[in-house]
């Protein structure tokens, strides 16, 4: 199954944020043994990049072990102006879920994917869903 990380699920083991990071990390845990199946858009690299400062190189480089970033460009970001979302920045998250051909955008902000071409799912709920599948 196809998925797109959202930032915050990314952030959330990055900065070891404890109220989150079980379910989190998780998802990352399922991503390194599933090669291939989940992705991070190229904007999302840059967000971390900038939060994580000064140096989240290490974190990015073993994330691109096991993580795809989906091809997107000017098509892309025409199409995520179009969706019916208040966030642009979802809206982009969004574009690239569909840009890799993911079933979910795993994140922790489903109420800004309400109208989102691609569904969202918490990191908890999707991890229930891949032990049960």
């Amino acid at each position: 199954m196809r998925v797109l990380l959202d930032t915050d699920i990314l952030l959330d083991v990055a900065l070891g944020r404890s109220k989150f990071f079980a379910h989190s990390g998780a998802v990352l845990h399922w991503a390194e043994s599933e090669p291939g199946e989940a992705a991070v858009a190229w904007h999302s690299l840059s967000n971390i990049a900038y939060l994580l400062r000064p140096d989240a190189s290490p974190f990015i480089r073993d994330l691109l072990k096991f993580v795809e970033v989906p091809t997107t460009g000017t098509d892309a970001a025409k199409q995520a102006t179009g969706f019916p979302m208040k966030d642009l920045e979802d809206a982009m998250q969004a574009a690239a879920a569909l840009a890799f051909g993911a079933s979910y955008i795993v994140t922790r902000n489903i109420p800004h994917y309400r109208t989102s071409p691609v569904p969202a799912i918490s990191a908890g709920d999707f991890m229930a869903k891949v032990k049960s599948d």
